[in-house]
């Protein structure tokens, strides 16, 4: 049964806080925990999760509030289960900041949050919602209003988040997986299959796989293995298809292996996609290698305010998918919901972004993108491209105009084969400096004296990317690179990015509540700056403080703004 907590909105009038001397009690509420308390946990919507839990009459649920907050806390300082228990039960900050003012209030089981994470990952599964995920951006809109942000300018950045899994060759991936059907065996099964599974169980996969040197030998169990798994699908299938372990050892056989009439024969690494199992206990990771690194996991997209007239900004977006997932997919997907939630305007990102599905995110949504480097082919020096021209677009991005740099306007038709193409007066173009120079992009044709220029689509949306760029380059290249230190913030209680959970869900959940807390460690340093400046105020007025110290307190607050804005430390 569903119970809202309203014990922490009516404080005892002797608490554990009230009997702290009172330098000690303005401390408490000046940190981390008050700024926690009053910023995150007071604005949790509990009605929200009511749908987990049963309308009938039962014995009540601890707090959502509260086992939200853990949540936060547990990412926001890399704490385990037994270190976020012991510090709930133990730590008067931890307690604060959810509301108790005594240690032995509010006490439940470890067993409770465990709980409440299956309630939520199976509401994700049925309904398709993350109800942390919006409860998260519910308390960030109301700290942009409360806090004046202005969100018409954002930045967006991601980075990989290695899964919490072991490295695996495709050899012993296959003998993990066919170790996993054994156990969903029952006794008559496996006694009739003892000889075939012998090989693959009598020790771990890792023992298995270490035994095996060299390539050839690599590749001669790997071909065995596969004539295995063939038999075990067809001999199960009938009583065992609809079981967890066999549709994995069913997926594994189809992307290492191809079925001829000869019977499998092992894929070569090349055929291998990205997107194949990397681990039976993960079966959402995917593979990915940039530059020399090579990825096994998820990769997490980050969105935050960067408007240079913001006292403070803030996260407005987390998104996580497989890694194998294009930085523009990832865009295009975020616009709809930072477009209804925050009017964004204007986007600051690095070159990864620039797609085609991208741009038409962009252009139906109305937002401009400004991107810190272009990939692909640069312009031929001295010689003018197409970002120097002015393309004028339909509302479906067909182009109907272009200008030239010389200011000739020519409509743009469909070229007969691919692209579009438009023809320039020659009258014009004969005695045009840039043609004169050999700066110019068109050429006069045999059998048409008009000049011609042709484009295709992704060239002309990679023009209009560079011509963005170009407009703002003195500027935009420090607002936007800004944003990999909020990713480092958020990826920072963990050690190497390597978040301490699995699959996409659970880590999305993780990534939400890191950044949540990063939300709250900036809040407080705002609100300390605050401070500051009302002490440096009140002495100006005073008028009785020498000016050295006048001085001190006004570049005091001055250095904690400039930390809020550009170095969003993590320590609390």
């Amino acid at each position: 049964m569903f119970r809202k907590n309203t014990k922490h909105q009516q404080p005892a009038l002797i608490s554990a806080a009230s009997e702290l001397p009172e330098k000690q009690r303005k401390r408490l509420e000046n940190s981390w925990a008050g700024t926690f308390y009053k910023e995150f946990f007071s604005r949790i919507d509990e009605q929200s999760f009511a749908v987990l839990y049963s309308e009938k009459d039962s014995r009540p649920n601890v707090p959502v509030n509260v086992l939200v907050g853990l949540e936060a806390l547990k990412a926001g300082f890399g704490w385990s289960d037994q270190e976020l228990y012991e510090n709930y039960c133990y730590s008067l900050q931890v307690r604060y900041a959810l509301g108790y003012d005594r240690l032995g209030d509010g006490d439940f089981e470890i067993r409770s949050l465990y709980y409440f994470r299956e309630r939520l990952s199976k509401s994700n599964a049925d309904e398709g919602i993350n109800l942390l995920e919006k409860a998260f951006e519910q308390i960030t809109d109301a700290q942009i209003v409360d806090l004046k942000v202005q969100t018409g300018m954002q930045r967006m950045d991601s980075t990989h988040i290695a899964s919490n899994i072991v490295s695996a060759s495709r050899l012993r991936l296959l003998v993990e997986a066919v170790q996993r059907v054994e156990r969903i065996l029952n006794e008559a099964d496996r006694a009739r299959l003892s000889e075939t599974l012998a090989p693959y169980i009598k020790d771990s996969a890792g023992h298995y796989t270490y035994r095996v040197k060299g390539k050839e030998a690599q590749q001669e169990h790997l071909q065995k293995i596969g004539q295995t798994i063939h038999a075990l699908l067809q001999e199960l299938k009938s009583d065992y298809a609809a079981e967890t372990a066999y549709q994995v050892l069913e997926r594994i056989f189809a992307e290492n292996f191809n079925l001829l009439e000869t019977g499998p024969r092992a894929k070569e690494n090349t055929e291998i996609t990205s997107s194949c199992l990397q681990s039976v206990d993960d079966l959402e990771a995917t593979y990915r290698t940039k530059g020399s690194g090579h990825y096994k996991g998820y990769v997490a997209n980050i969105t935050e305010t960067c408007d240079p007239e913001n006292e403070i900004q803030l996260i407005t977006k987390v998104q996580v998918a497989p890694n194998n997932v294009d930085d523009g997919q990832l865009l295009a997907e975020a616009l709809p919901n930072l477009k209804e939630r925050t009017a964004i305007e204007t986007l600051l990102t690095d070159g990864g972004f620039g797609s085609e599905v991208s741009d038409d995110a962009l252009q139906e949504h109305e937002v401009t993108l400004i991107q810190t480097a272009i990939r692909g082919a640069q312009p031929t020096p001295n010689k003018f491209s197409l970002s120097d021209c002015n393309i004028q677009q339909d509302e479906k991005g067909k182009p109907n105009t272009i200008t030239c740099p010389q200011g000739q306007t020519v409509p743009v038709l469909a070229g007969r084969t691919t692209g579009w193409q438009a023809r320039f007066d020659p009258e014009i173009c004969v005695n045009c400096p840039f043609q004169l120079n050999g700066q110019c992009r068109t050429q006069p044709q045999k059998r048409d004296p008009r000049y011609l220029t042709t484009f295709t689509t992704h060239e002309m949306r990679a023009a209009k990317r560079r011509m963005n760029y170009l407009a703002h380059q003195d500027h935009s290249h420090n607002l936007r690179s800004a944003v990999e230190a909020t990713v480092r913030s958020v990826k920072h209680p963990f050690p190497a990015g390597k978040l301490p959970v699995r699959g996409q869900f659970r880590v999305t959940c993780m990534a939400i509540a890191s950044a949540a807390t990063t939300n709250v460690r900036r809040i407080q340093r705002y609100l300390i700056a605050k401070i500051k400046q009302a002490e440096a105020a009140k002495i100006i007025q005073s008028e009785a403080v020498p000016a050295a110290a006048v001085s001190f307190f006004v570049f005091s607050a001055r250095w904690l703004r400039s930390r809020l804005v550009f170095s969003p430390s993590f320590g609390y």
